[in-house]
């Protein structure tokens, strides 16, 4: 009869230890995935901010010459946000001057022109549509936010000249680099826009004689996508 007490208090005592072990190993396990969880969560964030592309642009309403990068997300990366920094030269003013644009872009349909590409032509792809929507400032003491006291009440409304706001429609054509060519870029797209600006159409609607193949202007550019 002893023996069995005895016997069943060792029985218990290495359950109850076995429980706390398997306990512990649960506890530590938890807390493991949640650190690495949180590590793979902000990965992807600082992963999200490294720029897709680079891209050069000239004309467009935003300077001479343009460079920039940008990012591409969404379903097949439909959209993109750019961010760009251009260059005008001085012409008829005293000194050149530089500009900012942030650029929205949508491309919602691409047709693939040759399906069976080879190492050699990669795969090309068309987008017959796509679409712009950026602001971009002017740097210089030259252009104001709010209207001067010089001009008349409301002779500029709510529009400035430091500040515009541009639409443009454009075309695109891109490789697709082979995988066994990849070297520096995935993806090498030529385009070209039609741009117009706020004060383009307010010019348009105030019946000065300008036309509406007045108000647009025509730019182009590469982009040079990393992945």
């Amino acid at each position: 009869m002893k023996w069995n007490k005895f016997i069943s208090s060792i029985v218990m005592m290495l359950l109850c230890t076995m429980s706390a072990v398997a306990g512990d190993s649960i506890t530590v396990h938890q807390q493991e995935s949640t650190y690495e969880h949180n590590m793979e969560r902000r990965q992807r964030v600082w992963a999200s901010l490294i720029p897709t592309h680079f891209l050069i642009q000239n004309a467009g309403n935003m300077g001479t010459l343009s460079i920039g990068v940008g990012w591409s997300y969404g379903k097949k990366r439909k959209w993109e946000t750019e961010l760009l920094f251009g260059f005008i030269p001085k012409h008829d003013s005293s000194r050149p001057k530089l500009t900012t644009t942030i650029k929205g872009n949508f491309a919602p349909w691409s047709v693939c022109l040759n399906p069976n590409g080879s190492l050699t032509k990669g795969l090309w792809h068309f987008e017959p549509l796509t679409t712009s929507l950026y602001i971009n400032t002017v740097y210089g003491h030259e252009f104001w936010k709010s209207q001067p006291g010089r001009y008349p009440d409301g002779y500029y409304e709510f529009m400035s000249t430091k500040f515009r706001l541009n639409l443009a429609f454009g075309e695109r054509m891109t490789l697709k680099i082979p995988k066994e060519k990849l070297k520096y870029f995935s993806r090498i797209s030529l385009f070209y826009e039609l741009s117009t600006c706020d004060l383009y159409i307010r010019s348009l609607f105030q019946g000065n004689g300008v036309k509406f193949t007045d108000i647009w202007g025509c730019s182009i550019g590469a982009k040079f996508y990393t992945r």
